[in-house]
C-alpha cells in the first residue's frame, strides 16, 4: 500500500530522524507543500504544542497570522472570549537575540504573549520566555521540558542557608498547562535572564534578596565605622539610614508586585502583558501631567479599568479615563471621558463600535509612541 501526504498527495516513506523521531518524508519534495518544507522535528513539535494546549482546556490553532501580517504563530491559543492571548513558537532554526526580542515585541503590540520552544540551548533564550524540550525516545512516551521552568530552593529560610534557582523537569503538556493557566509567570533575574516560575518562588527570592541587602548594609556600616572612626552614635545613625533606605526600596517593590497581582484579572481580560504595564503607566502619567491611580474594573464602563488623576499624591482624585472598556459599552459614552488603549488592536475595536465621538489615547508601551484622536473622525 502506498502512503501519500495529506496536503499535496505526494508519495511518502517512513524513517527515523537524527533525534530519534519517527516521521514520513516525501519521495519528491514539492516546493509548495508546507509539510514537506519543514523539518520533522518542527512539524511534530507544533502538533505536540497544539495538543498540550487543547488537553489543558484551551482552543489552539496551527499556523495563524495576524490581521496585518506582522507575525505568524506556529500555535495560537485563544482565551475564553475567543481572543488570541498566547503564541507557542517551535523555534528550531537559528535566531539572534535581537530577532527574538523583535518578534516577541510584534506579538506584544497586538496583546499576545509568546513562549519560544527549542531543543538546544541558544543565546536568544536568555532574553525571551522560552522552554527547552526533549523528544520521546520510545513510542508512547511524553516530550519533556528540561530547561526554562525553575523553582527557588531555600530551606531553612535563614541567611546562612544556601539558596538557588533550580530547573524543574516536567512533561511538556504539564508545563504548557501551567503557563496558559497562569500558575507560572515570567521572571527576570538580576543578570537579565528570563524564565518561568511560580509567583511564590519569585516572592521568596525577593525575601532572600532583602535579607542579603540588610546584611550587606550592616557590614558596610561597620567597615565605614572602622575606616572613618565614626563615633558609636553616628555609626548607629548611618546603619539606620541604610536599613531604612533598603526597607523603603523593598517596600516599593513589594507594593508594585501586589498591584500587579491585583490587576492580574484585568491583564487577562485586556490581553496586556504585565511586564509592559509600568511603561504604560509612565505614558499615562506623562500624558496627564498628574499623579495617576488605578481603581477597579467597572461594569458601568464596559468592565474597563478606572483611572483617577490628581495634582499630587494625597490630593482629591477625579475620574480621568478608562483603560480598555468593552466596545459594546460605547453607546452613550461621556464625550470628555478618555478611553486609554495600549495598541492598534484595541483601537480598531473602539473604531468599529463607536457611533458618537469619543476621545481615545493610544499609548503603546512597546514602541513608546502615543496618539490622541477623536473616534469616529
Amino acid at each position: 500500500m502506498e502512503l501519500t501526504c495529506p496536503q499535496c498527495q505526494g508519495r511518502v516513506f517512513a524513517r527515523i530522524s537524527q533525534h530519534g523521531l519517527r516521521h514520513f518524508y516525501h519521495q519528491v519534495r514539492p516546493p509548495d507543500c508546507a509539510l514537506a518544507n519543514e523539518s520533522p522535528e518542527h512539524h511534530l513539535l507544533k502538533l505536540e504544542l497544539a495538543m498540550a494546549a487543547r488537553t489543558a482546556g484551551w482552543r489552539a490553532e496551527l499556523e495563524v497570522s495576524s490581521q496585518t501580517g506582522d507575525w505568524r504563530a506556529d500555535v495560537l491559543v485563544y482565551d475564553e472570549r475567543g481572543q488570541p492571548f498566547m503564541a507557542l513558537e517551535a523555534q528550531l532554526s537559528p535566531m539572534t537575540p535581537d530577532d527574538a526580542q523583535l518578534r516577541t515585541n510584534r506579538y506584544a503590540r497586538d496583546g499576545v504573549a509568546v513562549c519560544w520552544i527549542g531543543l538546544e540551548q541558544r543565546p536568544w533564550q536568555r532574553a525571551v520566555p522560552s522552554l527547552l524540550v526533549r523528544p520521546p525516545k520510545e513510542r508512547g512516551e511524553a516530550w519533556i521540558v528540561w530547561h526554562g521552568v525553575q523553582r527557588f530552593d531555600w530551606a531553612p529560610r535563614t541567611l546562612k542557608a544556601r539558596a538557588n534557582w533550580r530547573h524543574v523537569i516536567r512533561p511538556l503538556g504539564e508545563a504548557v498547562g501551567w503557563i496558559l493557566g497562569g500558575r507560572v509567570q515570567t521572571h527576570t533575574a538580576a543578570d537579565g535572564a528570563v524564565w518561568w516560575t511560580a509567583p511564590a518562588y519569585a516572592q521568596m527570592s525577593v525575601e532572600r534578596a532583602r535579607m542579603e541587602a540588610e546584611a550587606e548594609s550592616v557590614e558596610r556600616s561597620i567597615t565605614a565605622d572602622r575606616v572613618y572612626r565614626l563615633d558609636e552614635g553616628r555609626a548607629r545613625a548611618a546603619e539606620r539610614r541604610l536599613r531604612e533606605a533598603i526597607e523603603a526600596a523593598v517596600a516599593i517593590e513589594e507594593e508594585r508586585q501586589a498591584e500587579l497581582r491585583r490587576l492580574a484579572g484585568f491583564f487577562q481580560y485586556a490581553g496586556i502583558d504585565a511586564s509592559v504595564w509600568e511603561a504604560f503607566t509612565q505614558m499615562v502619567r506623562s500624558a496627564s501631567g498628574k499623579a495617576v491611580f488605578y481603581g477597579e474594573q467597572s461594569p458601568a464602563y464596559g468592565n474597563g479599568l478606572l483611572v483617577y488623576a490628581g495634582p499630587r499624591w494625597g490630593a482629591e482624585r477625579r475620574l480621568a479615563g478608562v483603560v480598555c472598556p468593552a466596545p459594546i459599552s460605547l453607546a452613550g459614552w461621556p464625550r470628555d471621558l478618555t478611553i486609554l488603549v495600549p495598541n492598534q488592536t484595541w483601537l480598531s475595536r473602539i473604531q468599529a463600535a463607536a457611533r458618537s465621538p469619543v476621545k481615545v489615547a493610544v499609548l503603546n508601551p512597546v514602541t513608546r509612541r502615543s496618539a490622541f484622536l477623536r473616534v469616529p473622525r
